[in-house]
């Protein structure tokens, strides 16, 4: 992957014809959301007793529109949980990851909805525009107009800033850092991050390694390493020490080390990759350190 994305970036270099902007989302067009029954690859696998019923699985539209759009943009969404008590409930708002679709993410989002026990938080997880069913085509300002317009859904059905939680995982890690530190819609109460990279300008030059400017290469702003200096609330942050797309020292750490609040947990994950943390770290202390930070700061 790290070879492809040197090579990737190289050829944008020399050509100029393109930008990371369009290279930087890998999504996959489906005709329907399978769910547990999609054969598709899946980053973790869970047993049976993962199952969520039916009746906690709402699936639903979002009309989202960024400052650019004269008209809406349809987004399909998920909310793992019962609707009727999002105005008593945590609320964990999941971004995932650069690739696929939600199909893909599945599993990761009902590991989040047994945490500490099932259903106890509830899970809400977007397609960003382009990305599944959702319409549009991806971007920077449509990702956090996307997530911002699930997060007005939330608040519309009730819940309230101190009790919403976003969590952002890879790409995820811009709309939810950029979310928190300049709050739209609704304020995370607090943050948690797995696998984030520092910025565009440090995944260009790290991927290429090139000392080059990210703009040389990709019109991309997203800046986790600046923005995780304005958050005030709680942070988690996880990432494997074996990732081999998101360098831990020249991505994490730096996010990291740029948080400036005291209320900070961190887990460096011995043998994890970009996409196995959960897998590596094992599912109950992976739940068992979400909850521990949901419960306890």
């Amino acid at each position: 992957m790290k070879h492809l994305l040197i090579v990737l970036l190289l050829s944008v270099f020399f050509s100029s014809c393109l930008d990371l902007d369009d290279n930087l989302y890998s999504p996959t067009k489906l005709t329907s959301y399978e769910r547990d029954n999609y054969d598709g690859e899946t980053e973790i696998v869970l047993d049976d007793t993962y199952i969520i019923p039916d009746s906690l699985i709402y699936e639903f539209t979002l009309n989202s529109k960024d400052s650019t759009e004269s008209s809406s943009t349809k987004i399909f969404a998920t909310y793992i949980g019962s609707l009727s008590r999002i105005d008593r409930d945590t609320v964990i708002m999941y971004c995932h990851g650069n690739s696929d679709h939600m199909d893909k993410y599945w599993p990761r989002a009902k590991l989040l909805a047994h945490t500490g026990s099932k259903n106890r938080f509830g899970v809400l997880m977007i397609d960003y525009r382009g990305y599944g069913l959702s319409e549009g085509k991806p971007s920077e300002i449509g990702l956090y107009a996307d997530v911002d317009a699930a997060l007005q859904w939330l608040e519309d059905n009730g819940l309230t800033d101190n009790r919403l939680v976003i969590y952002g995982y890879s790409m995820g890690s811009a709309p939810a850092t950029e979310l928190t530190a300049n709050a739209r819609s609704m304020k995370p109460s607090k943050l948690i991050l797995e696998a984030p990279f520092a910025s565009a300008e440090v995944m260009v030059q790290d991927a290429a390694e090139l000392s080059v400017p990210a703009s040389f290469v990709t019109n991309l702003e997203i800046d986790n390493a600046e923005e995780i200096k304005k958050v005030r609330g709680p942070f988690l942050w996880f990432h494997g020490k074996a990732d081999d797309f998101l360098y831990i020292e020249t991505h994490g750490e730096i996010v990291y080390k740029n948080y400036l609040a005291p209320d900070s947990v961190a887990y460096r994950v011995e043998n994890a990759n970009h996409t196995d943390l959960p897998s590596v770290m094992g599912f109950d202390e992976y739940n068992a350190a979400i909850l521990d930070f949901l419960t306890n700061y």
